[in-house]
């Protein structure tokens, strides 16, 4: 595989060709923004079907005869709940808790696991840890890269290209298929809170540009529109973006995903920061990641660049305005006619209803901690 500094999805020119007006660099790789009009993509995704090059999910693949125990130690979910041909939503945490990334896990064969990855590096941590523990397993990236179909018209398009047995993958599971002589694994997954898959591709540097072709083929008499990752609706559905809303400075209880799910603390096998999330349990958080609603004018759709340094959130009384947090991700919802966001405050800030003050670039607004996800808390819609 070419590696260079910054990459090239293996889907650029087929995306390019549809008229990328902003990229940005997410693992070292051009990742189409949007394409000139972030709202109306927002509209369309919530209204029909959208393709979307997300070749900059990297592929980290574990494999060896201690993979599964590798995995195991890697991420603090228990994989024996997971079975071959399953996909969970993981974190990979540091020594002290910390988020180094959050990857959709794939459970391709017994001992073969897939990493999506986010935009951090993790490869490089995952060969130290291998060489430094004597794990006989084998961790590479991989030439596969997928693209996503989301949308409430997205299983038309892929019973159109697979046939109607791909309706019966589960919610975060997946299935393997062969389309054209290309060999493919569909996964119930996605970055939108939407009913939708993500389509990984075999050999994808050769085969890109076929793939591209033969979904946007389907897609079209179902009116598909190519469009990038939608953050006004990955916020109304409270999905964290690496970056912003987690980093290494923020561990899973403080994002919301706690001991109950995302974190098993009572499992037998150890995992990588599992002493120190131990001791968070036990002591309690200090600061927790809320939903808040912000007054003014609306704040854009968070593609424009309004939103690159997070938003200072402010005590309310007007004679302390002392700083309590900050505003990781924000954006105007149109649907919910509100500007709303994600925001990390002091512990004693974050019961619903509790006023705040957000400092815009329009100057401070009042703000309301509410309820998250803003829309569908169930996630009703991407499991139907």
């Amino acid at each position: 595989m070419l590696y260079t500094r910054l990459r090239k999805s293996p889907y650029f020119w087929k995306s390019r060709a549809h008229g990328v007006a902003m990229y940005s660099v997410y693992n070292h790789t051009y990742h189409p923004r949007h394409y000139g009009d972030p709202v109306a993509e927002y509209w369309h995704l919530l209204e029909s079907v959208t393709l979307w090059d997300v070749g900059v999910e990297r592929q980290l693949e574990i494999s060896g005869p201690d993979a599964f125990d590798f995995t195991n130690m890697l991420v603090p979910r228990d994989l024996n709940k997971c079975a071959v041909g399953q996909c969970k939503y993981v974190f990979i945490t540091a020594p002290d808790g910390g988020i180094i990334n959050d990857p959709v896990l794939l459970r391709v064969e017994e001992n073969r696991f897939w990493l999506s990855l986010a935009d951090s590096d993790v490869g490089l941590w995952a060969m130290g840890l291998a060489h430094a523990g004597g794990w006989d397993v084998e961790i590479k990236e991989i030439d596969v890269a997928p693209v996503q179909v989301q949308g409430p018209k997205s299983k038309e398009v892929m019973v159109d290209l697979f046939g109607p047995s791909v309706l019966d993958i589960p919610y975060y599971h997946l299935g393997r298929y062969t389309i054209d002589g290309m060999d493919v694994v569909v996964s119930r997954t996605g970055y939108t809170s939407e009913v939708g898959y993500e389509i990984y591709l075999y050999d994808a540097i050769a085969n890109a540009g076929r793939l591209w072709d033969a979904v946007w083929q389907a897609g079209e008499p179902h009116g598909m529109r190519v469009i990038g990752p939608c953050h006004i609706r990955r916020i109304e559905g409270g999905m964290l973006a690496y970056g912003c809303d987690i980093t290494l400075d923020t561990n899973p209880m403080e994002v919301g995903y706690d001991y109950r799910w995302m974190v098993d603390l009572d499992q037998e096998a150890d995992f990588v920061g599992k002493k120190a999330l131990q001791r968070v349990r036990d002591n309690g958080i200090s600061r927790l990641m809320v939903g808040v609603e912000i007054s003014g004018e609306p704040l854009g759709s968070y593609n424009d660049g309004s939103m690159i340094e997070p938003f200072t959130v402010l005590e309310p009384s007007a004679t302390r305005r002392e700083p309590i947090g900050t505003v990781t991700s924000a954006c105007f919802s149109p649907r919910m006619e509100r500007n709303i966001g994600l925001a990390m405050l002091r512990i004693g800030y974050t019961e619903l209803g509790t006023n705040v003050v957000v400092e815009t670039p329009r100057g401070p607004q009042a703000a309301v901690v509410v309820e998250k996800p803003f829309i569908d808390p169930a996630k009703r819609t991407p499991r139907s």
